[in-house]
């Protein structure tokens, strides 16, 4: 097969794969997590569309059929991914996403050789163009997935069935934990002399009733209030698992008091005080605490960009990003 074939099966790939691209950033914008990352993913599915059509007219100067199938597949393509992915949580959607800018950078590689091989410097031109925008891609991928694994709030919400799977494990788990504790403690009781047996079986009775009223307390407050007592009464009872996971869902929901937070008297601090105290964090579950906290009250824009900018820049240590 002569390089001009060959550089024309690369192409008729890459519009495929590139038209799937589109479908997936389109999708992502729906997942936003604000309004920059939304302008951010509005715009990288403009470009990808912009290269769908440098690809086909590059492909019809070649000499190749112009392709109506190809658009209809990457549409199709990006559909079954999206639909696919919807049964796991969304780093294993964002991997999906890396992998496919990994194959259209490594695609546009080989059709800059050939052509190379070719001496065409329009395909040539092409490709190089190619490359260094799914080099930015997957730069930006990778950062997001560093932010996720860091525990931070992604640039990307899950979508509801992907937050069902990841929280899926962690709800199962915390009766499961709060269970383990009370039966290893009180097991351990049980191992004490025969006189304490009736002492130990009094004063679980007594704890499960002090945990009955105050579940009934927690049923006629608020969420926030809610969480607070359930987590207040968790550590009481020495239910540390359950305390931390709620702590941690309080966390996520910015049900934290303003005392809770990194930074102090931050209720009482301008947006120029806390972008400069956010820009001494280098904790990312104090930047988690702060970005939730502020989406959930006061919303500055200037704040949360400033902790997301922050928490970028840990993750791109983190992953060796310069």
């Amino acid at each position: 097969m002569s390089n001009r074939n060959h550089m024309i099966a690369q192409l008729r790939s890459m519009l495929q794969l590139t038209q799937t691209e589109v479908q997936v950033a389109r999708i992502r914008v729906t997942q936003a997590r604000t309004e920059a990352v939304r302008k951010e993913l509005t715009e990288n599915a403009r470009n990808a569309e912009r290269r769908t059509h440098e690809i086909t007219a590059e492909l019809q100067r070649l000499g190749g059929v112009a392709d109506v199938v190809s658009p209809l597949v990457g549409r199709v393509g990006a559909v079954v991914k999206a639909t696919v992915e919807q049964a796991g949580p969304v780093d294993e959607a964002l991997l999906g996403d890396l992998t496919l800018e990994h194959q259209l950078r490594d695609r546009s590689v080989y059709l800059r050789g050939l052509a190379e091989a070719a001496k065409d410097s329009n395909v040539r031109r092409l490709a190089e163009r190619l490359e260094k925008a799914h080099a930015a891609t997957i730069e930006w991928l990778t950062t997001v997935l560093a932010e996720h694994a860091l525990g931070g709030p992604p640039a990307l919400q899950p979508t509801p069935f992907q937050m069902v799977a990841g929280g899926a494990t962690r709800a199962v788990s915390l009766p499961v934990n709060f269970a383990r504790e009370q039966v290893s403690r009180w097991a351990a009781r049980l191992q004490q002399r025969g006189e304490q047996v009736r002492g130990v079986v009094t004063d679980t009775a007594e704890r499960a009733a002090r945990f009955g009223e105050d579940a009934r307390d927690v049923v006629v407050t608020g969420r926030d209030a809610a969480l607070d007592r359930a987590e207040e009464v968790s550590r009481r009872e020495g239910a540390t698992d359950t305390a931390a996971a709620l702590h941690e869902a309080r966390t996520r929901l910015g049900a934290l008091h303003a005392s809770e937070l990194p930074i102090p008297n931050y209720d009482d601090l301008g947006v120029n005080d806390v972008v400069s105290k956010i820009k001494q964090l280098d904790e990312v579950e104090d930047l988690n605490k702060v970005i939730v906290y502020e989406e959930a009250n006061k919303n500055r824009s200037g704040v949360v960009s400033a902790a997301q900018t922050r928490h970028a820049a840990l993750a791109q240590e983190v992953v060796g990003i310069r």
